[in-house]
């Protein structure tokens, strides 16, 4: 916390777009969604000490989680783009207001997503086609992480406002110390000790919770000591139609395309629960895994929107285009070193989960097709990301639609059960949607189309508002 308070009082204002490098914002944040995928990482290697059926049952309720937080990403992600376009143009009181206004938003969000996992939380499992323990724990870990899923709602807005004023190593220490907390809660009350009652899955979806509620805390004291402009309380309770719609412009998009990209992914778990429970734990384990491989292309994605978010706000659109095809080359030469890691380790890698040999083999097999799946998703993933921050977050989402609902999922079906391939069959549909997607974002950032989207010009002055403020420093 010393530490965290140091880097903070030497730091008056936010980074000019100039002083921010990519290396300086990526790493940060590839620690940060490292340590953010640890905690369902954790949860699953604690949980396979119990059971497979209970890393099936928690990975099951992680796929509506996983929309619900994309959908709180409405919010987040659209306000992060706004306020990154303001502060490139140097109007810091507006970006202090969107950043309110996007707490606000998110948490009420988040209240009624909670309380639709409370009260529905059956419905949805059943509707997996889940059975016996694994729908137990599906559903005993649902109706906890579900009901508190508010916390996350509130840490991704702040989390998102802080990251973008360029403290991303500070947003990282923050998750270090939540994970620390989720680890410690786990190994306690999953198991018993520390003089805790030994709890199972209700015990790492309570960690869970606690984790959040503590980072919330601590995002909230973070978020008044990086601030140019201080947030006025006032400005939590106050709606603006513009700054609204300028959110939503950018979010509902942004997580539109996200919630069809989950939702394929949920009838893919269909499609694996048909195959037998081998099959549904070997996909889970493989899906943990996968996210390791694409780790440092997510963060170069989010690093390369910071940085296009702030030229695009400065009226450099030349400065944006160059920099997306550095990341691309940078992230996809990354992911090639992982994916071959891993296609060599492979066997070591899912054995530390389980030591059942119908699952090892399973996995082992489908990994061997990650150098294809991971290779488009990367390019996907540093293009979409810049798009989405120029402004231009509709294309993409059209584009998903055609590819995915319309592609991917037919693939699928015709893969695993007419052509009989089984899973390796969802992850070539899941591999040839990534590819279409990466060329055709290819081309529509070479056209720069996106240059018309922009959500805010420049300020010529460079100055503060006139606007009596109190200046954080």
């Amino acid at each position: 916390m010393n530490e965290l308070k140091d880097n903070i009082d030497q730091a008056s204002v936010s980074l000019t777009t100039k002083e921010l490098k990519l290396f300086y914002l990526t790493w940060p944040i590839f620690l940060e969604i490292a340590l953010f995928m640890c905690m369902g990482i954790a949860d699953t290697f604690m949980l396979s000490a119990i059971s497979d059926n209970a890393v099936s049952g928690v990975g099951a309720s992680n796929q509506y989680l996983t929309i619900a937080l994309l959908l709180l990403e409405v919010i987040g992600n659209g306000a992060s783009i706004v306020v990154a376009q303001y502060i490139g143009s140097r109007k810091f009181f507006e970006a202090a207001k969107i950043s309110a206004l996007s707490v606000t938003m998110n948490l009420l969000v988040g209240l009624m997503i909670s309380a639709g996992f409370v009260l529905f939380n059956s419905y949805l499992l059943q509707s997996l086609n889940l059975h016996g323990e694994v729908y137990a724990y599906a559903q005993s870990y649902l109706r906890i992480v579900g009901g508190g899923i508010f916390l996350q709602a509130i840490i991704n807005s702040l989390s998102a406002i802080i990251r973008v004023h360029g403290f991303t190593k500070e947003a990282m220490l923050v998750s270090l110390g939540m994970n620390v907390i989720h680890i410690a809660g786990n190994y306690a009350l999953i198991f018993g000790h520390f003089g805790m009652p030994a709890m199972g899955v209700e015990g790492a979806a309570i960690s869970t919770i606690f984790s959040r509620l503590l980072a919330v805390v601590v995002f909230f004291w973070l978020l008044y000591r990086i601030m140019e402009v201080r947030i006025a309380f006032r400005y939590y309770l106050t709606l603006s139609r513009e700054y609204i719609g300028k959110i939503l412009k950018i979010g509902i998009p942004s997580a539109l395309e996200q919630v069809m990209y989950q939702s394929c992914q949920i009838v893919f778990l269909l499609y694996a629960t048909y195959l037998g429970d081998a099959a549904l734990a070997a996909k889970q384990y493989a899906s943990n895994i996968s996210m390791f491989i694409y780790l440092f292309a997510f963060a170069v994605g989010m690093g390369t929107s910071i940085m296009v978010g702030r030229f695009v706000g400065e009226g450099r659109p030349d400065s944006a285009y160059r920099r997306v095809w550095l990341s691309v080359r940078s992230a996809s030469i990354a992911t090639m070193i992982v994916v071959l890691l891993v296609i060599l380790l492979r066997e070591r890698i899912v054995g530390l989960f389980t030591d059942d040999a119908e699952i090892l083999r399973l996995c082992t097999q489908v990994l061997l097709y990650s150098i294809v799946l991971e290779t488009g998703r990367t390019i996907n993933i540093v293009i979409v990301n810049s798009l989405r921050a120029s402004g231009d977050a509709k294309y993409p989402l059209w584009i998903g639609m055609i590819t995915m609902m319309g592609m991917s999922l037919p693939l699928g079906y015709l893969f695993v059960f007419q052509l009989g391939l089984g899973l390796p069959g969802i992850w070539l549909a899941i591999a040839a949607d990534e590819w279409i997607r990466a060329i055709i974002f290819t081309f529509r950032w070479r056209s720069r189309a996106w240059e018309k989207h922009a959500l805010v010009g420049p300020n010529a002055s460079g100055e503060l508002p006139a606007e009596p403020v109190t200046v954080q420093v």
